[in-house]
């Protein structure tokens, strides 16, 4: 009983509670499920009360170019319990696959937040470079990686496809829901 009191004052001291993050305690286990971020201004903050379901870097075009960088780490979690706080600006463009992609960013500071695809309308994509701990994720896979920089490393422990895996995304995600 001390020990399982002794657990839930820890987790009172470093772990404040609030809405962002729901933790549960068994026999003095703890253990967070969800996470949180924001763009660089900090104006924009979003939670998912779900853990990462998967989280996959792309070299597509459009994620290299609305990234600003060679590639783009997506998170996928499901849209139920994912919630944003503040002003967002969007930008619809058609995938290669045809489908409707919205990239969500802050207005003020032009941090890229989140995505959706209209193929997938039960999940959403937050960026991992968004997150506020980047523990909470660890890619399971590269996307275009034909079409990757090539000062942009792709890890060879990761498996990669040229475009995307058999099946499109909705294939992976169901794998790993």
């Amino acid at each position: 009983m001390v020990d399982v009191m002794i657990s839930h004052l820890y987790i009172a001291i470093h772990y404040p509670l609030n809405n962002f993050t729901r933790f549960r305690v068994s026999m003095g286990v703890t253990e967070m499920s969800g996470f949180t971020g924001s763009c660089l201004c900090g104006s924009v903050e979003f939670t998912s009360m779900a853990d990462p379901m998967l989280a996959a870097h792309c070299h597509c075009v459009d994620c290299r170019k609305s990234s600003g960088t060679g590639h783009c780490t997506h998170v996928v979690v499901p849209k139920e319990g994912f919630s944003v706080d503040g002003a967002l600006n969007y930008f619809d463009k058609a995938a290669d696959s045809g489908n409707m992609v919205r990239r969500f960013f802050c207005p003020t500071c032009g941090s890229p937040v989140y995505s959706t695809n209209s193929a997938m309308a039960d999940v959403c994509f937050p960026r991992a470079s968004s997150l506020d701990d980047l523990g909470v994720v660890s890619p399971s896979m590269v996307v275009y990686s034909s079409r990757a920089a090539d000062w942009d490393y792709v890890s060879p422990d990761l498996p990669a496809f040229e475009t995307v895996p058999e099946g499109g995304p909705q294939s992976v995600i169901a794998e790993h829901s």
